[in-house]
């Protein structure tokens, strides 16, 4: 994307939210894991350049597997709206996931190393699989409302990150080795995006207007929240599954030992 040349109030006025008043119930419920993220040590070390390459990588390649998946979110919930200009947007906005995808990892790829074909045969770590199951399965078998607020957080929460960038590292200088990734997440029309997305929800939570629907919702909502701290967390360990693999076995050991054991008492 190209980051536009309007005036600095042009520009703020375009980054301003517009919350509402469902968006604001469910950011309310989210709000410690919301702020968490901008605490978390990846996010921190990325904005200020510092992020290791290698761990900048395996995000990205990570990144690019979960962009894939939020097409497929946004093309489900295309199919179940009956509306036109509805069931458009979101076919929009899974057009727009993979070319953000295609733009911003392909560049990366060449200067970190990683092609299409290693993104694709790329192993998932738990937490980028869990998120995307929570995405499909709430899509596929929540409200339409639950569909939509356990999309909203991931450009909700970027496009604020953007806001802060514009602050944080003033005028996103070529030396800033992020530089193109601090640039996408800036555009203003990511907020554009944002405000577009959240109508909709607050459309769908009139329409589904009772008190088990939004609690529900903000469920769905919420749990995203979570996932993206944990993805940012993710890369930062670079997780994969021998730790969780580990874990499980020694779980297990210590299980069966304990049924040994107690086999012996009984007899």
């Amino acid at each position: 994307m190209v980051i536009s040349s309007e005036s600095e109030a042009e520009t703020e006025a375009n980054r301003s939210f517009v919350v509402p008043p469902f968006a604001s119930t469910c950011y309310e419920a989210a709000r410690t894991s919301w702020k968490a993220s901008y605490e978390h040590p990846f996010l921190k070390a990325l904005l200020d350049g510092s992020l290791d390459r290698l761990r900048f990588r395996f995000y990205q390649m990570q990144d690019a597997r979960y962009l894939e998946a939020y097409a497929d979110a946004c093309s489900l919930i295309s199919v179940r709206f009956s509306d036109p200009e509805r069931k458009l947007w979101f076919v929009e906005a899974a057009r727009l996931a993979l070319v953000v995808e295609h733009e911003l990892h392909e560049g990366y790829g060449r200067k970190l190393g990683y092609s299409t074909t290693d993104v694709a045969g790329l192993e998932l770590t738990p937490n980028n699989r869990a998120y995307q199951n929570h995405l499909l399965v709430s899509c596929q078998q929540g409200t339409l409302l639950e569909a939509v607020a356990a999309l909203s957080p991931c450009p909700w929460l970027y496009a604020e990150i953007g806001g802060s960038i514009s602050r944080l590292v003033p005028g996103i200088p070529d030396s800033h080795p992020y530089q193109e990734w601090l640039a996408m997440y800036a555009d203003p029309s990511f907020v554009t995006y944002t405000n577009e997305l959240l109508g909709h929800l607050q459309f769908l939570a009139d329409r589904y207007n009772t008190r088990a629907h939004h609690r529900a919702a903000a469920e769905a909502f919420t749990l995203s929240v979570r996932y993206e701290l944990m993805f940012w967390e993710q890369a930062w360990v670079e997780q994969d599954w021998t730790g969780r693999t580990e874990a499980v076995t020694k779980t297990c050991e210590k299980s069966r030992q304990s049924s040994v054991y107690e086999e012996q008492r009984a007899g």
